[in-house]
């Protein structure tokens, strides 16, 4: 039975790029299962990475000390949030 947090995925890639990685992986001891959660950390990296850069384009007309004030605005509502929710 699969798990049910989990999708199965096939994907298409080089012999070479496949090579490496389970050359790589081999180097650092870990066992088959490991290229899934290489896999699953490199997209979630590249994730990331790609909402760095859409906000920094999106932000890059503000002045630094706005930009600061709003971060910190976010920060303390947030904060707030989780204390009043804490507190429940």
């Amino acid at each position: 039975m699969t798990d049910p947090e989990n999708t199965r995925l096939t994907i298409t890639w080089s012999k070479e790029t496949d090579l490496a990685l389970r050359i790589f992986l081999g180097a650092q001891g870990l066992k088959k299962g490991a290229i899934s959660q290489f896999i699953e950390d490199a997209v979630k990296w590249r994730l990331f990475d790609q909402t760095v850069g859409e906000v920094r384009t999106a932000f890059a007309d503000v002045p630094p000390d706005q930009l600061q004030n709003m971060i910190d605005e976010a920060v303390q509502d947030v904060r707030r949030e989780r204390r009043a929710h804490t507190e429940r």
